[in-house]
């Protein structure tokens, strides 16, 4: 590889601060630090406090899943996508991770002066292209425009609605369970850094952005009784085992052996100095099941591995064993290695 005055961003700056830092956007402890302390305080209620990737909500009989994110990934086009994708994937697998089949999206842009209408039209048809992966429709939207130099070209929010198919959430996950990853980690993350830092890799390395309803629905249709599922979005896959085993109230174990990582993405990681348990995905999910289903559900997902367990034991935190065979924590980050991954 090829490495040209390549920077990154530290992962350790001050937690105490009064100022909005790019650490907070970044998914690890200063991302739930602003949760806790400013946004739950705020707005509490059951649906919000049930942590997770959207609201579970009972309307008229029928069970819904609302949820809502937005992208200001940068640059806007990056191998294996683009931020028109990543927006229609990303809100339709946070409603997939509910166990509810995404059903509608509204999407709000905000163009700035000076965005070439034809990048604009790229991101359009891509994100239409998605919408028909995930199976959604996009019925309603608002676009502003804003000051040259006041948006880096585009900014896109979405909100989705989806039918809640199969009960899984934070609360379901029980002792015992079984830990699954539906592929390797790290793909979007550093396809972001390379042609962000123009670094050249031997291997080609593209984003996973992608829908994952087919694949949550595919263990549904084979009677995998799921109880939990969280996409490795920002902070990867240790932020939202951390998440989830404090939400849960329970201790999780890993096997670093068992983790799928590429060999392109690994080599990449440690000549740049990242973990990737901590790099973004942005179609890779974990899954809670019970030991009986674990072996089942792996095989059922592309790239599927069972990583580790649910333990009763140290609750709330989340175990390592190392290639080493030595026992660590697995922490959040305090900081953000890659800021605006999506």
């Amino acid at each position: 590889m090829t490495v040209k005055n390549f920077t990154i961003q530290c992962p350790a700056p001050k937690a105490s601060t009064d100022r909005i830092v790019m650490a907070h956007g970044g998914g690890g402890r200063m991302s739930q630090r602003l949760f806790e302390e400013i946004f739950r305080p705020a707005f509490a209620n059951a649906a919000l406090d049930a942590r997770h990737d959207g609201a579970l909500l009972a309307l008229g009989g029928a069970r819904l899943a609302f949820s809502t994110d937005s992208y200001v990934v940068r640059p806007l086009f990056f191998p294996g996508g683009n931020i028109g994708d990543l927006a229609v994937n990303g809100t339709a697998n946070d409603l997939a991770m509910c166990g509810a089949r995404p059903k509608y999206l509204s999407c709000g842009f905000i163009l700035e002066e000076g965005l070439e209408i034809a990048k604009l039209q790229q991101v359009v048809e891509t994100m239409r292209t998605a919408a028909e992966a995930n199976g959604v429709e996009l019925v309603t939207g608002d676009t502003k425009v804003v000051d040259r130099g006041k948006a880096d070209a585009l900014f896109i929010n979405t909100a989705g609605i989806g039918v809640i198919e199969h009960p899984v959430s934070p609360t379901r996950i029980e002792a015992g369970d079984a830990i699954v990853v539906s592929g390797d980690l790290g793909r979007h993350g550093v396809a972001i850094l390379s042609v962000r830092e123009g670094l050249e890799f031997d291997s080609p390395i593209e984003s996973d952005c992608a829908a994952l309803w087919p694949q949550v629905e595919r263990m549904f249709a084979e009677g995998i009784d799921v109880h939990c599922l969280r996409d490795l979005t920002r902070g990867g896959l240790s932020s939202a085992l951390n998440e989830l085993a404090a939400a849960a109230g329970f201790g999780m174990q890993v096997e670093e052996n068992a983790i799928p990582v590429d060999a392109a993405v690994r080599g990449a990681c440690e000549v740049l100095g990242l973990d990737p348990l901590y790099v973004a995905n942005e179609g890779r999910f974990v899954a809670f099941v019970p030991a009986r289903d674990a072996e089942a559900a792996a095989r059922l997902l592309p790239g599927g591995a069972v990583v580790g367990a649910v333990t009763g034991e140290a609750a709330g935190r989340v175990w390592i064993q190392s290639r080493m065979g030595a026992r660590r924590l697995l922490d959040m980050l305090s900081g953000e290695q890659l800021p605006r991954i999506c």
